[in-house]
């Protein structure tokens, strides 16, 4: 049996919609804590909580439903994934618990055992170790991990840092959204790019980052580009401007946008449009790749200096917060 059968979305694209999920945490209370130096205020991609003058934690959790079928790829996908996160705090990640959700009897141990290798490889790669975890029983198969790192208090990178002329750089192509849903409809796509993208740890891309003395960066993930971009310049007090044409997409994705738009992408799309200002002459195939619901996607940072991975793809500008126009 294929996993992405037995999913409802794949990957990051079951993602609750943010818009949404921000009238729900808009009536929780904060953290009062001092120790608290990031929390879910400002959309963060993880929290971060002081423990010494020199020392803090980094957490977050992320997980989801098959966007592939090898249980092994799927595993370090969703690892690779999780750790995203840490990186776009400027984190170094230290331990990962697993997170289960399965139908062990309809597919048994062997497949989850392999879903675990992929995780496992992934955070030993990171340099990082799996300290445990927890399962539950699911008729529909998830897996993801709660991930600890650590960052100097004075070394945190958030999405609230950017400044008006910030380039904004893009360090992975998009896509990863299309060819899922691509493949879970038979049609033709290029899984196995798609698949090297989304097993490429951005740990390389946060050093990249940091060298260039980026203000503010995020991961883009199942919100799309517009969605995480909107977050960043909102949090940062800063409009952005998007360069269609030089956003980076997976050979060969732009044309599934006719065939294979998900129901995740649809709703970033129609989030996106709540805020965002399209010219005129924007392909209709660029409109949707950079709202596609993308998984283990690259880092988009505001940096005021040249970055040497990724791709410039617009820049923030003067304007009312959070508000995006795309020529």
């Amino acid at each position: 049996m294929r996993l992405t059968e037995l999913s409802h979305g794949a990957g990051c694209g079951c993602k609750l919609p943010a818009a949404a999920l921000a009238p729900i945490l808009a009536g929780l209370p904060a953290p009062t804590d001092p120790r608290v130096l990031v929390d879910a205020t400002t959309a963060d991609d993880a929290a971060v909580v002081q423990l010494t003058d020199d020392l803090a934690l980094v957490q977050t959790a992320d997980f989801f439903t098959p966007i592939v079928d090898d249980p092994y790829l799927f595993g370090r996908i969703a690892a690779t994934n999780a750790l995203s996160d840490i990186y776009a705090m400027g984190g170094t990640p230290v331990s990962a618990i697993n997170l289960v959700a399965f139908p062990l009897e309809r597919l048994g141990a062997g497949v989850l055992r392999e879903i675990l290798r992929g995780g496992s490889d992934t955070v030993a790669e990171a340099g990082a170790s799996i300290v445990g975890g927890h399962s539950i029983d699911d008729p529909e198969p998830k897996y993801g991990m709660a991930v600890t790192g650590t960052v100097h208090p004075g070394a945190i990178l958030t999405n609230a840092g950017g400044r008006p002329g910030d380039a904004l750089v893009l360090t992975k192509p998009l896509g990863a959204g299309l060819v899922s849903t691509a493949i879970k409809r038979g049609i033709d796509a290029p899984l196995e790019e798609a698949v090297r993208v989304m097993t490429t740890l951005n740990a390389e891309a946060a050093e990249s980052a940091r060298r260039a003395g980026s203000s503010a960066l995020t991961d883009v993930t199942g919100f799309g580009l517009l969605g995480h971009l909107h977050e960043l310049a909102l949090a940062s007090g800063c409009a952005a401007e998007v360069l269609a044409d030089e956003v980076p997409a997976i050979d060969g994705v732009l044309a599934l946008t006719e065939t294979a738009i998900a129901g995740g992408t649809r709703r970033n799309r129609e989030h996106a449009e709540s805020f965002t200002t399209f010219a005129y002459g924007v392909a209709e195939e660029r409109r949707w790749l950079i709202c596609d619901a993308m998984t283990s996607g690259g880092l988009l940072a505001a940096t005021p200096n040249a970055m040497d991975q990724g791709w410039v793809v617009g820049r923030l500008v003067e304007g009312e917060p959070g508000t995006i126009t795309v020529v």
